[in-house]
C-alpha cells in the first residue's frame, strides 16, 4: 500500500546544444522513476548551446507535479557550477549582475531554473559528455532529434548581444579578447561556461622574478587559464611588507 507522504525519487538526465552557435538548438531530457522512463526533446530557430543546458534542465523539472527528490545529472558545468557554487543566487541578489557594468547572461532562464528547483529537492551531478554515459548519450540523441526537428519553435528570451556572440564562437568574433574575465563565475571566452579559481601550486621564487599571481581564473570544460591583475603579487612589495628573510 502507498504511503501518501511517500516523496518521489525522481532522476532527471538532461542534454542540449545548438548549432552552430548561435544557431537552431535543442534540448534533450530523460525522466526515470522505479523502473519507469519518459523522453522529451524540443527545438529552436536560434538560440545557444548554455541556453538549451539551461532549459533542458527546467523543461525536466516542470513536468513534475508533485514535490519530488530530483537528481540532475547533466555535462553542463555552466548548468552544474551555477547552481551548486551559488553564483546564480548571488547574480539575482544583485539584480542579475555579475558586476557592477555586466550583465548576467541567461537571466531570465536562470531565474525560472530557481524557482523551478524551489518545488523540489533538488541535487545537481556533473557527468562528463561523450564518456559512455547512457542516459547522457541518449539526451544528446535526443536533443539532436530537437535540432532537426519539423517544428522549431522560437526562443523568446534569447537577446543575441555581441558580447554573447563574442563568448560563444572565438573564431567567427576574434574581438572576444576584448572581453575580460576578471572574476570567478564569468563566461570563458572561448566556449562560454563558467571559470572558477584556481590557486598554483607553490613554486622557489626566481632570483630575477619581479611578480607571482596568487591565483588564476579556470575553464573546467576547454582548459583555458586566465591570469588575472587583481591577483598579481609583486615581490618587491611582499618584502616590504612581510619583511626580508636575509635580514
Amino acid at each position: 500500500m502507498k504511503k501518501w507522504d511517500e516523496i518521489p525519487e525522481i532522476k532527471l538526465y538532461s542534454d542540449g546544444g545548438a548549432e552552430p552557435n548561435p544557431g537552431k538548438g535543442g534540448f534533450g531530457v530523460i525522466l526515470t522513476y522505479k523502473g519507469r522512463k519518459k523522453e522529451f526533446f524540443k527545438g529552436y530557430k536560434l538560440t545557444t548551446n548554455n541556453r538549451m543546458e539551461l532549459m533542458g534542465v527546467i523543461f525536466g523539472l516542470e513536468q513534475l507535479k508533485t514535490k519530488s527528490n530530483v537528481e540532475v545529472f547533466s555535462d553542463s558545468r555552466y548548468v552544474v557550477n551555477g547552481i551548486t557554487k551559488g553564483w546564480v543566487e548571488k547574480w539575482k541578489a544583485k539584480n542579475w549582475m555579475r558586476t557592477q557594468n555586466k550583465k548576467a547572461l541567461n537571466s531570465d532562464l536562470w531565474d525560472r531554473l530557481l524557482n523551478a528547483i524551489s518545488n523540489h529537492d533538488v541535487n545537481f551531478n556533473w557527468v562528463k559528455g561523450h564518456a559512455g554515459h547512457n542516459e547522457n548519450e541518449r539526451c544528446d540523441e535526443l536533443a539532436n532529434m530537437g535540432i532537426k526537428s519539423e517544428t522549431l519553435h522560437d526562443d523568446d528570451g534569447y537577446e543575441p548581444i555581441e558580447e554573447e556572440r563574442n563568448v560563444v564562437i572565438k573564431r567567427d568574433y576574434p574581438n572576444n579578447k576584448k572581453i575580460k574575465i576578471n572574476n570567478e563565475g564569468d563566461e570563458c571566452r572561448k566556449c562560454g561556461d563558467l571559470v572558477v579559481k584556481k590557486t598554483p601550486k607553490k613554486k622557489k621564487i626566481k632570483s630575477n622574478q619581479s611578480y607571482y599571481f596568487e591565483y588564476y581564473l579556470y575553464c573546467p570544460t576547454c582548459k583555458t587559464m586566465y591570469m588575472v591583475d587583481e591577483a598579481k603579487i609583486q615581490i618587491g612589495s611582499a618584502n616590504n611588507l612581510f619583511g626580508n628573510d636575509n635580514v
